[in-house]
């Protein structure tokens, strides 16, 4: 109810600016932005009415499509609307206090159309054309007493797909699939975060996720919105049901599944030790197994790789302190799905929360992967923070 009186309100006083501000200058400007503004109302309010009036599983694709779609047109729409109109109010204010009736400060509207419009554009944009744009990171790891076995050795490193983002795009998650495949892998890492609230979202994107193939197979790790505790509809044991549904998926889509275990790999006359931890919680409280427990299951061998969705796992646990993991592989950050990326520079909020947010860090010769992931949580869009398929390829130094 309160959303609808918001959206109420925002929608009359944006007429009432709009009105106030251009029709006495330019009837045709006026015309133009009123008929531009009730294309936007319409799209608003017809995701919204869907929304409101959706009665499916909270976690059915369609529904947390449209949870993303409406905060995407709040952030677009209604937040542009509302620097409008407290712009052009303030200076009404303003001209009232001077004793000036029914005058507005004409810079100061035309300042909040011009951040409204800047806004409006930049999301706009996110949505369009970021929120796809997936980048192909390759990655040389040069490692000291490599197995030579293990030279050249490919990974490709995938995370956080969060499938309903794919919900009316399933031809471009199928093409990234394809393309893996093509990159010639030995083998693929998914750090987990497969839906956002219940295993419904899955749909039957096994299908399209069983495309991506590696020599030696594929492994994941539960992330924490893997275990369905953002679904408010879930009781315990709907809670249990999800993890068990969501491993049977995603085991259908061609994956091991480890949880809390650990799986090797036979390369040549070398051994890979792969350990994958499930994450749960929500921040800031986020939960992970010891790993002093988790890796007591793991074999001696030539190398080591831990996957664990929350990066801040690595620099509480392993890094300076576990010697026998030489390269963890996370992601769980999205890079906050906004910031600045450059080739000299990158900036995000996500640094301000998780110190390794992106890319490569190191720690005396034990490394760490962040991956920005390929879907989206929460907001339909990617401002300068494109999704990622990491290649990492490993070498001896």
């Amino acid at each position: 109810m309160l959303l609808f009186l918001i959206l109420l309100l925002t929608e009359v006083l944006t007429f009432v600016v709009l009105r106030q501000h251009l029709l006495k200058d330019s009837k045709t400007l006026y015309n133009i932005t009123i008929l531009l503004n009730s294309l936007l109302s319409i799209w608003l309010w017809i995701i919204y009415i869907k929304y409101s009036s959706h009665r499916s599983f909270y976690d059915s694709p369609d529904h947390v499509w449209l949870q993303m779609a409406l905060s995407g047109m709040i952030c677009s729409v209604v937040l542009p609307r509302m620097i409008v109109i407290v712009f052009h109010f303030i200076g009404r204010l303003i001209n009232l206090i001077r004793l000036r009736k029914n005058v507005h400060l004409k810079w100061l509207t035309n300042t909040g159309f011009v951040f409204g419009t800047i806004i409006l554009v930049i999301t706009l944009g996110g949505v369009l054309i970021g929120k796809h744009n997936f980048k192909y990171n390759n990655v040389s790891l040069a490692m000291s007493n490599l197995h030579p076995d293990l030279e050249n050795f490919r990974i490709v490193h995938i995370s956080d797909l969060h499938l309903a983002s794919f919900y009316h795009s399933s031809e471009k998650l199928e093409s990234v699939m394809q393309k893996i495949t093509g990159l010639n892998p030995d083998l693929i890492v998914n750090s987990g975060d497969f839906i956002t609230f219940g295993w419904r979202e899955f749909g039957r994107n096994d299908t399209i996720l069983s495309i991506a193939r590696a020599r030696y197979g594929k492994i994941a790790v539960m992330g924490n919105h893997d275990e369905g505790i953002y679904n408010p509809d879930f009781t315990e044991a709907d809670l249990t049901n999800n993890k068990l549904i969501i491993n049977n998926l995603v085991s259908q889509s061609g994956y091991l599944m480890l949880q809390n275990e650990s799986a090797s790999l036979i390369v040549g006359n070398s051994k890979i030790s792969i350990t994958g931890v499930r994450t749960g919680g929500r921040y800031p409280h986020i939960i992970h197994a010891n790993l002093d427990t988790v890796l007591k299951g793991a074999d001696s061998a030539d190398f080591h790789i831990l996957i664990t969705h929350d990066p801040n796992q690595w620099i509480n646990e392993v890094a300076g302190k576990r010697k026998d993991v030489e390269l963890t592989l996370s992601g769980h950050t999205h890079g906050m799905q906004m910031g600045i990326m450059t080739k000299r520079f990158k900036w995000s909020p996500a640094q301000y929360i998780y110190p390794n947010w992106d890319g490569l860090y190191e720690n005396d010769n034990q490394f760490q992967y962040v991956n920005r992931g390929l879907g989206v949580l929460a907001i339909p869009f990617r401002i300068w923070m494109p999704p990622e398929i990491t290649v990492i390829t490993l070498k001896g130094e």
